[in-house]
């Protein structure tokens, strides 16, 4: 098995480092991944600069691009078309809305566009040097995925894990997204020479959802494995929206 493992906050992240030694066990493994942290940059691609890839010592290709734009390259820079795209582990959680700003989950989601078995990996705790004690619970995991020998189409996994050490770990639940809502995010300030400028980021966030919901597992000292599905269309409201004779 040929896997490709990429993610969001740089090549020389803890995470990517952690995940990479996972995969090792399940078959071989190539790296692409950017160079700085992407954050937060959603499935953005970059159109109006070209990119750049090198190789660093280790072996591992950096691009100076998204993580988008790394699955994307990954089919030219790599011999091999990988049979599966791992992205993480993400230093924070991404868990309900943040999925549509997650820079991990959305090469994933890259990677489900075109066809690929992808999953997504996250670690919902703040102190990111623990990350390194869950490789081993990791491989297990994608090994019981992947060894089943089908994925299911048009679908990305979305893991999350606790910000508990792995030999407290309660279990796997699977999950559906909760929803999350941020307080205080945006900051307003005068910078040194009295220009104003806006901050995102920081604030307080509150949670809700049901019990099936990905941060109540992660708060019970569960894995959270959600499956994220490409079409977004609503079906349920599809007859209604019908019936508002929209006809010009």
């Amino acid at each position: 098995m040929r896997l490709l493992v990429t993610n969001d906050d740089g090549y020389l992240a803890l995470g990517i480092r952690t995940l990479a030694a996972a995969a090792e066990t399940l078959g071989s493994v190539d790296v692409v991944a950017p160079d700085r942290e992407q954050s937060a940059t959603s499935h953005s691609l970059t159109l109006h600069h070209p990119l750049r890839v090198r190789t660093a010592q280790s072996g591992v290709h950096v691009v100076d691009g998204t993580p988008t734009d790394c699955v994307l390259l990954a089919g030219t820079v790599l011999e091999q078309r990988p049979d599966v795209v791992l992205s993480g582990i993400n230093h924070g959680a991404n868990m309900g809305d943040d999925v549509l700003y997650s820079g991990t989950v959305a090469a994933a989601m890259e990677a489900t566009i075109l066809g690929i078995p992808s999953i997504a990996l996250s670690y919902a705790g703040a102190d990111y040097e623990r990350i390194e004690a869950w490789r081993d619970v990791v491989a297990r995991l994608l090994g019981r995925i992947l060894g089943r020998g089908e994925f299911p189409a048009e679908t990305l996994l979305n893991v999350n894990l606790p910000p508990v050490h792995p030999d407290e770990l309660k279990g796997v639940r699977v999950t559906t997204l909760g929803r999350r809502e941020y307080v205080d995010s945006l900051q307003r300030g005068l910078d040194p020479n009295g220009r104003e400028y806006f901050w995102i980021g920081g604030g307080s966030s509150r949670w809700w959802g049901g019990d099936d919901s990905d941060f109540r597992a992660i708060e019970s000292g569960y894995i959270s494995v959600t499956p994220l599905h490409l079409d977004l269309t609503n079906h349920a409201l599809m007859r209604e929206i019908a019936s508002w004779e929209l006809a010009l």
